[in-house]
């Protein structure tokens, strides 16, 4: 039957729409017979319930919201790929918007997407945990990524930076750098306090001076930095860059001054966006997941929203349960590994010798 409706199966099927209802949504408390009689009946006139109205009964969108810094650069392009690729295995959809650094703007983001999503999806490693915890809309599902918050009800997904870092560190130690230079994020993004944390305490164990050169996670500030650099480039020999972006920068501007990447200078960033290992020399980095990172989040959000949605149907017969507040739901911490590529090989290798790629 083409276009069949609810109130057609529950005619067929000789029940009340409100039993349709109650079969299609997955109800626990409907009788066998009355299930087989309602799913029969949908066989036979093709019946497919209406993804929207299906959404207003349950009190659902289908819909999670997400939230990030910026736009720029090829992680959030890879992020988002993630994101939307386990979003559409699910039959979800995504509503994203930025959440920068302009006042009021953050707010704004979190209030735009209050009653159109059924969770938010939340990266915010610029702001500080109580003004986070202050913005957060009460009573949505929420996983937060990279966020200074690391404890409370919304589940938290954090890159271990230090790590990272220290591994980085370790590598261009072991090649034979010592006159390391750290071209540092943000000052109040999270990520990059936690990278430079880990370059200083990996510097302190090796017992080598680590000279830092703030930067904001652009190329333009890998730019300047290397700029800086070459005013005496023979008192550096590698630059750890905190992003892959700042990293380019870098390569970029020492090759056209004439310096030898990596014979003269090394050069290393850290998240492994996709152009780290087409440029030459490719780029060693310290990689993360970017996309499987947006994938677990949002499986990690799905499951968040159905969880309440199961708190909230079992606190119905008894009045309200206890806020989901009252839960500390932990960290999910990914960790990072060492993508080792030409950009560090070390200076004994003859030029035009590949280096390869390895991971640790």
């Amino acid at each position: 039957m083409p276009h069949a409706t609810i109130r057609d199966v529950a005619r067929v099927a000789e029940v009340s729409v409100a039993s349709v209802s109650r079969v299609l949504n997955g109800h626990a408390n409907i009788r066998d017979a009355m299930r087989l009689k309602v799913e029969e009946a949908a066989r036979q006139l093709g019946y497919v319930p209406h993804a929207g109205a299906r959404n207003l009964s349950l009190s659902r969108s289908g819909a999670i919201g997400v939230v990030l810094p910026d736009l720029h650069g090829e992680f959030f392009s890879e992020l988002l790929r993630g994101m939307d690729e386990e979003a559409a295995t699910r039959g979800l959809h995504l509503l994203l918007t930025v959440m920068n650094d302009r006042p009021g703007r953050g707010r704004e983001a979190l209030q735009a997407m209050r009653g159109r999503v059924d969770g938010l999806a939340i990266m915010a490693p610029h702001i500080a945990a109580d003004e986070l915890v202050a913005r957060l809309p009460a009573g949505i599902p929420a996983v937060l990524l990279n966020c200074a918050l690391r404890t409370g009800p919304h589940t938290a997904m954090r890159v271990d930076n230090v790590s990272g870092a220290e591994a980085m560190i370790d590598h261009l130690v072991a090649t034979g750098r010592r006159r390391i230079v750290h071209i540092a994020g943000p000052a109040t993004n999270i990520d990059a306090i936690e990278r430079r944390r880990g370059v200083e305490q990996a510097a302190a164990r090796a017992g080598l001076p680590v000279r830092i050169i703030e930067g904001n996670f652009l190329q333009d500030a890998g730019i300047a930095a290397a700029t800086t650099v070459l005013a005496d480039p023979s008192s550096v020999d590698a630059i750890f860059a905190a992003n892959d972006m700042m990293a380019l920068g870098a390569i970029v501007t020492l090759r056209r001054a004439g310096i030898a990447v990596p014979d003269q200078i090394a050069v290393a960033g850290f998240d492994d966006i996709p152009l780290a290992r087409l440029v030459s020399p490719s780029l060693t980095t310290v990689r993360i997941d970017i996309a499987a990172m947006g994938q677990r989040a949002v499986a990690s959000l799905d499951a968040a929203i159905a969880a309440e949605a199961r708190r909230r149907s079992a606190a119905k017969p008894r009045g309200p349960a206890a806020p989901s507040s009252a839960v500390d739901r932990g960290t999910d911490m990914i960790v990072p590994s060492l993508v080792i590529r030409e950009s560090t090989a070390q200076p004994s290798l003859k030029k035009g010798h590949n280096a390869g790629e390895y991971r640790t």
